[in-house]
């Protein structure tokens, strides 16, 4: 068993990563797959208006909203999340997530290991 605390998971830059933008975005990944043969989990915290873009996941994930509002979205549904919110994407579903404007946002990440992402459209 490891115990791990949200606080004491370094906060890493993925500002850069192709998938967002708008703002400032951090990564605190708290289980990898180096860690567990079955999933990835990590806390993503957005910046005010910081978001990605359109894409898709191989498998199902899942997202726990722990602070601010956001907004979680596909091409038919818009929806603002705040804490305590859970939002289910199903593997291959076009979707993007982000903080509104007025407002960082952060929300842990389930997915399986092994699962990837694509950007589209």
């Amino acid at each position: 068993m490891k115990v791990i605390r949200i606080a004491d998971v370094p906060k890493e830059d993925s500002s850069d990563a192709p998938i967002f933008f708008g703002g400032a975005v951090s990564r605190q990944d708290l289980v990898t797959e180096k860690s567990s043969k079955f999933f990835n989990f990590s806390v993503v915290n957005f910046d005010a208006g910081a978001r990605n873009k359109f894409h898709v996941h191989t498998s199902d994930q899942i997202l726990l909203v722990t602070h601010g509002r956001g907004i979680v979205a596909t091409e038919d549904e818009e929806h603002e999340v705040t804490e305590g919110t859970t939002i289910h994407v199903t593997a291959g579903e076009k979707h993007w997530h982000g903080a509104t404007d007025d407002s960082s946002f952060s929300h842990i990440t389930l997915t399986a290991a092994g699962s990837s992402t694509e950007i589209v459209g």
